[in-house]
């Protein structure tokens, strides 16, 4: 509890050294995601329809965490792509190392006070399309490295998301939304998945502003 409560304040500080530009945002570590001009145009191809039925969703249907190499699955991969100095023990598992939030500028030197947040969320997707899809696509999607579809965060501040969209939830480190937004509409583009009406209001919105 204790390394919450520091860590809030090490949010607020990060804050207000970002607004007073003493410091430069982290760059996102995924890698692949496309510049505002290219997810503005991107976004423009989407198909823009009501989010389907959440019937039959179950995030079993999108299994995850694969084995990605020897004992490394996905989870793990991500925190050593997006940690810095990240040693690991022979199963894998990161067991010291620093990583950085970008959601909320926090810091972190406990793997376990991150999680691996999906960027279009398993049930957003299912709603926008992948209840179609089949079992072997579902698993690419939620284990996928190469589209900026991962990404190492504050747990609670990923559980604070859960599925919600960009209508609904926006990093509360303003100055990622940016890069946020434009990482949702990549994935949703390269997966050929839908959007809402409020949905691509926001994103459109939060790209021009890029």
């Amino acid at each position: 509890m204790m390394s919450k409560v520091n860590n809030a304040l090490g949010v607020l500080v990060a804050a207000l050294a970002l607004t007073l530009g003493l410091v430069s945002p982290a760059l996102a570590t995924p890698e692949h995601i496309p510049t505002a001009a290219d997810a503005r145009s991107h976004l423009s191809t989407l198909l823009v329809r009501a989010d389907g039925s959440m019937t039959g969703y179950s995030r079993d249907k999108f299994p995850h965490w694969i084995t990605q190499s020897g004992t490394c699955n996905t989870r793990e991969v991500v925190l050593k792509r997006d940690g810095t100095n990240v040693q690991t023990d022979s199963s894998c598992a990161a067991v010291s190392g620093r990583w950085y939030s970008p959601y909320d500028g926090a810091t972190w030197t406990v793997a376990s006070d991150l999680d691996i947040d999906h960027v279009v969320p398993l049930a957003a997707a299912w709603r926008s399309g992948a209840s179609t899809w089949t079992t072997s696509k579902r698993q690419a999607f939620a284990n996928e490295l190469y589209w900026p579809q991962l990404i190492a965060v504050t747990d609670n501040v990923n559980q604070a998301k859960g599925d919600q969209g960009p209508e609904k939830w926006l990093p509360p480190l303003t100055s990622y939304r940016c890069t946020y937004a434009r990482m949702w509409v990549e994935v949703k583009y390269r997966y050929g998945l839908s959007v809402n009406s409020a949905e691509k209001s926001t994103l459109t919105n939060v790209l021009g502003g890029c």
